[in-house]
């Protein structure tokens, strides 16, 4: 999965190659299990007239047809294995990554902000949903990035990507981005479940901290607990004033656009991989290396660069040395800045003073690939990373100030490289102490 493995591992001083490819090795293989296809081998298969989702038993006789659907960054990795499990009578899949597959028909859309290709796929999809029947079963697949793939917005595209980029600048948490694009949507927050009779069964990667089901991709095929009320107080919160957006929210407020559906009865959604199980194969092949590994938390989040020295300071202080501590989880970062990068490069740049000189290695990655608005998935930095951007004439808190991280470790050498991973379960962060 890691492109550029062998060049993060060699670039720094001998004392810590061994444990950044130790480091690495770890994430390349929990990347590798939690890829979409191999989440679904593990937790799908077919016994008898049955298919058993993670030890729950649905019986296939009593359905006509056979239908499949997704939308994420894990769909079509998700949808190969499916294929292999069911036959499937359509199917349609909105994803990043582009796969040939057989009855189920892949679309490429856009990524973190929607785009033409999204909605036009998004209305393949409710023309499949509405053609389902109640005597038919729609299996649907859903993984992080999800809102932005499936979109058929009530306001202008336009306005849509504003809000959306408006309030992820801002720093809104994942949950308060969801409850506005839920109340923007005719597929959120429920809205896609309540277009067919059929039977709905949801396979679900989780990327949200907990697992709450109603903003996992906005919730498609889930009761919506939030309303328009709640959307404008979001809006006003962060000053947002998209008179497009504002407009379409107050007249759901006043009743001229039908609420979100609080209850649905032909769903079954079932969370079969998340960040806790990414972790705990990490915890795993570290202590198959000869590590004491510990999993200190699973629910990182804030501003990334106040959790980076958090990690740092904790790891310095643990005391066991050939330890592997593991966390996970979705930091936000405040931008304040022009530069490129995301959360992950963030938070290990911030961290780079405070591991100056220790024996210790800093890894963090986002499990789909992506970190923010850069190339790379996340960063790798050791104790002798801030001396060598020293000597590299690299001042990281200028870098930082930029939110300009991407940049400052691709001079360094030290960005994870490893393009869509077919998974997505939040962040990872790897810290290896000597």
């Amino acid at each position: 999965m890691i492109k550029n493995f062998d060049a993060l591992v060699t670039n720094t001083v001998e004392k810590y190659r061994e444990a950044r490819h130790d480091a690495l090795a770890i994430l390349d293989d929990v990347l590798e299990k939690m890829n979409g296809y191999n989440v679904i081998k593990s937790a799908v298969e077919i016994k008898g007239d049955s298919i058993v989702i993670k030890g729950k038993k649905f019986n296939l006789l009593p359905y006509k047809r056979i239908f499949l659907i997704g939308f994420g960054k894990a769909s079509a990795a998700m949808a190969k294995a499916m294929e292999e499990i069911i036959p499937f009578d359509d199917g349609i899949v909105i994803s990043t990554e582009n796969k040939k597959l057989g009855r189920i028909k892949v679309y490429v859309g856009s990524h973190p902000f929607p785009s033409e290709e999204n909605v036009r796929a998004t209305e393949k999809i409710i023309e499949l949903m509405k053609k389902a029947e109640e005597d038919d079963l729609v299996i649907v697949l859903i993984s992080g990035g999800g809102s932005s793939l499936l979109c058929k917005p009530l306001v202008s595209l336009k306005s849509m990507v504003e809000v959306t980029k408006e309030l992820m600048e801002k720093g809104c948490t994942i949950e308060e981005l969801n409850t506005v694009r839920k109340h923007l949507s005719m597929v959120k927050g429920g809205r896609l479940a309540k277009l067919t009779k059929a039977k709905i069964i949801s396979l679900i990667i989780s990327d949200i901290i907990g697992n709450p089901i109603e903003f996992i991709a906005s919730g498609p095929t889930c009761s919506d607990s939030t309303t328009f009320k709640d959307a404008m107080k979001i809006l006003k919160k962060y000053g947002v004033e998209n008179k497009d957006v504002i407009k379409i929210i107050k007249d759901g407020i006043k009743g001229k656009i039908e609420e979100t559906p609080k209850h649905l009865e032909n769903v079954e959604n079932i969370v079969i991989a998340d960040i806790e199980k990414a972790a705990r194969y990490a915890k795993e092949m570290a202590e198959e290396m000869g590590y004491y590994a510990k999993i200190i938390g699973t629910a990182l989040h804030g501003e990334a660069r106040e959790i980076g020295e958090n990690l740092a300071e904790y790891a310095i202080y643990f005391p066991r040395g050939k330890s592997v501590l593991i966390a996970g989880g979705e930091t936000t970062v405040t931008v304040r800045g022009k530069g490129k990068g995301g959360r992950n490069q963030e938070m290990v740049l911030a961290a780079l003073k405070k591991i100056s000189n220790e024996a210790l290695v800093f890894l963090s990655c986002g499990t789909d690939g992506i970190d923010g608005n850069s190339p790379a998935a996340g960063a790798i930095a050791d104790g002798y990373s801030y001396k060598k951007a020293e000597q590299k004439g690299l001042n990281p808190e200028e870098y930082l100030k930029e939110n300009n991280s991407y940049e400052f470790f691709e001079k360094l050498g030290d960005a994870i490289i490893t393009g869509y991973t077919g998974t997505n379960v939040m962040d990872l962060q790897i810290i290896v102490k000597l």
